[in-house]
């Protein structure tokens, strides 16, 4: 059984995505890890970054983002298309370039892939999620922020990187057939200097919504973007993936962030800082295991009876 890596990313040192330890996550269950690497800025480090890492697994593949492409994040989903096409293994696990794989986890993924090559009902698996918010040690676990996602999927060229690069589908827009992995990504897009997720917002709804229809919308904005009452979000205590280590400690920016439960946001409120999203929250840890009651399902689970033991 052969496994391959892949991510597709762009100015990534820029914006403070952890890229190096991203790819460094998996690199020790992967036989190959393909990056799409974009044009970054003249400012940007990416490939100095990813090159550092030195090893013979990583390929980078340079690319020329098409801003043609640039509505909808339709170019994520291209870049990850073409990165995925490259790969050779018989599995190919997707990370983007904010996202990180827990050590402790690396055993469990190989054995999920291994216990369904020769499943061919299932097309990928399916992880948990853990989505950290302004610093290491807060985290969403709320209704509304997605707490699945396919992150591996097996090798065929009928799948395909879906609408922004959120998730896979398969040929006339099939959901994919999973089995969950018992494995979670570490989310930490939503971690970084306060001017940095300002800069790092404007570049990805520009790619969403049109360079000119942001740049006027951020002329009005704060400089810094504000991460809201920190005090009201639960405290993670579990441990993060050892390659982070580094990382995290160059955290330089509490004294910016709001650890109390009051204070100004100065902006709209995001969907865990809403009174519906709360008590839908509360709602479903009460009565229905922390499981979603609705929401965001872009795959079927393969029947029980179909998996391999």
């Amino acid at each position: 059984m052969k496994i391959s890596g892949f991510t597709m990313v762009r100015n990534a040192t820029k914006y403070y995505f952890p890229i190096k330890e991203s790819i460094q996550s998996i690199l020790p269950i992967v036989d190959e890890f393909v990056v799409a690497l974009g044009d970054c800025s003249p400012d940007d480090s990416t490939r100095k970054e990813i090159e550092s890492i030195n090893s013979d697994k990583v390929k980078i593949i340079d690319r020329v983002w098409s801003e043609k492409d640039f509505i909808d994040g339709q170019v994520f989903a291209n870049e990850t298309t073409f990165a995925m096409n490259q790969c050779s293994g018989d599995w190919c696990f997707y990370l983007q370039a904010d996202e990180v794989i827990h050590e402790k986890d690396h055993q469990v993924i190989v054995k999920t892939c291994a216990d369904n090559l020769n499943n061919k009902d299932v097309d990928g698996l399916l992880f948990d999620y853990h989505h950290f918010f302004g610093d290491y040690d807060h985290y969403l676990p709320f209704h509304g922020w997605y707490k699945n996602e396919i992150r591996i999927v097996r090798n065929k060229t009928e799948i395909y990187s879906y609408k922004d690069a959120q998730s896979f589908r398969k040929k006339d827009n099939q959901k994919l057939n999973i089995v969950p992995v018992n494995a979670h990504v570490y989310h930490y897009g939503w971690v970084r200097p306060p001017h940095l997720m300002q800069s790092k917002k404007k570049e990805q709804d520009s790619i969403h919504h049109g360079k000119e229809k942001i740049n006027a919308a951020f002329k009005l904005k704060p400089n810094e973007f504000n991460y809201g009452a920190l005090g009201n979000l639960p405290t993670y205590k579990g441990s993060h993936p050892k390659v982070m280590a580094e990382f995290r400690e160059k955290m330089d920016w509490k004294n910016k962030l709001n650890y109390t439960k009051k204070g100004i946001l100065g902006r709209p409120k995001m969907k865990h800082e809403k009174f519906k999203y709360r008590f839908v929250t509360f709602l479903e840890n009460a009565f229905n295991g922390g499981k979603d009651f609705f929401g965001y399902s872009n795959w079927n689970k393969t029947p029980v009876s179909k998996r391999n033991s």
